[in-house]
């Protein structure tokens, strides 16, 4: 007679494998692909922007983490595990394929270049950040007495 441990476990090698798993990564992959892999629901990867600080804070894709091309590999190696799933993109297609080139040559296996970078993922509404994509708020913005009175001057306008 099997113990209860042992039925359990030949109940569970009957079952299907109901398991989802992501997309399958790819050398280079378009912004479809990444937004599949994203809405997939659990990504478990990093979106890596190799262009430079200003270029990131102006536009950037949601969630992406800057580092810049010439800080690229140090700045990876100190923080990432060399077998994670990792998506980057340039300023052009050319850098990108240089990051992901110096990526792979510093040991990590798992890259793939985001081919037609910002332009590719707002032309499919891939959520962006930065300056440029919400606007300059303004020097008033953070002003609490600015923009009280303002309020009160357009409360008496409407009375």
């Amino acid at each position: 007679m099997k113990t209860i441990p042992d039925q359990i476990a030949d109940i569970k090698e009957k079952l299907p494998d109901l398991t989802s798993t992501p997309p399958a990564l790819r050398a280079q992959v378009s912004s479809h692909d990444l937004k599949a892999r994203l809405d997939w629901g659990e990504p478990g990867l990093t979106i890596i922007d190799a262009r430079d600080f200003e270029s990131f804070n102006k536009s950037r894709i949601t969630g992406a983490v800057p580092m810049p091309i010439d800080e690229l590999v140090e700045r990876a190696k100190s923080s990432l595990e060399t077998v994670r799933d990792i998506y980057i993109y340039g300023e052009t297609d050319a850098q990108t394929a240089e990051a992901a080139n110096l990526l792979r040559a510093a040991g990590f296996r798992k890259v793939a270049e985001l081919k037609g970078g910002i332009p590719a993922w707002k032309a499919i509404d891939g959520p962006i950040d930065g300056a440029v994509e919400h606007g300059n708020p303004g020097p008033d913005a953070y002003n609490v007495f600015a923009r009280l009175e303002h309020h009160a001057k357009t409360q008496k306008t409407h009375k």
